[in-house]
């Protein structure tokens, strides 16, 4: 049913952002969009790792009240909270309240500030991953899409070396989607080759 309302319209989408209106939004205008801002990457790393055992489409939904409990993503900030801090949160309804995630939370923005330290940016440090070169794939159906890859099992091992947490290969692999640094857009979605044009 879905398929062929997008038909009648002319615009297909990759089918699983099919849900609601802010998903379909979120994949029109971010999703596999090249990121080069660290405070991005680290507003996703946030998300991402809160979203461990739960949909997207249920984090999608708290984006906003994550913004608002993690000072609209300052690193800086969220390295400098205190267990008060943390306590509160957990009373925060407006995001997953799993003191695990929240300590993670803050446990990664001390290490993100590490890695910038280490290599200029923590733009720098992921990108560096592939060359600073988006991975274009071709897919044409989403049962072809990986949930992992040796490169995000690359990635979360060094990551998790470094000292970040709730940052598995399955959750890293959804950032390298997310940030453009894989470009998983079906074939046959609109996007596929606006994004494709967006690489540096």
């Amino acid at each position: 049913m879905a398929d062929f309302i997008l038909n009648q319209t002319d615009t297909f989408r990759c089918p699983w952002c099919l849900g609601f209106e802010q998903y379909i939004q979120y994949h029109d205008e971010e999703w596999g969009v090249p990121v080069y801002s660290d405070r991005k990457h680290f507003e996703f790393l946030v998300l991402e790792s809160a979203q461990a055992g739960l949909s997207w489409a249920t984090i999608l939904k708290k984006r906003e009240g994550y913004a608002q409990a993690f000072n609209d993503f300052d690193y800086q900030k969220v390295a400098a909270f205190t267990e008060a801090d943390i306590e509160n949160l957990l009373q925060n309804s407006a995001i997953v309240r799993n003191r695990l995630k929240i300590e993670a939370a803050v446990n990664n923005a001390g290490k993100f500030i590490d890695i910038q330290k280490d290599y200029g940016t923590f733009t720098d440090y992921i990108w560096g991953f592939v060359n600073g070169k988006p991975l274009q794939n071709e897919w044409k159906d989403l049962s072809m899409v990986p949930a992992a890859t040796q490169l995000s099992n690359q990635i979360a091992r060094d990551l998790k070396q470094k000292g970040f947490k709730f940052l598995g290969s399955t959750i890293v692999y959804s950032h390298l989607q997310a940030t453009g640094i894989v470009s998983d857009h079906l074939v046959q979605c609109f996007r596929h080759q606006e994004v494709k044009r967006m690489a540096r």
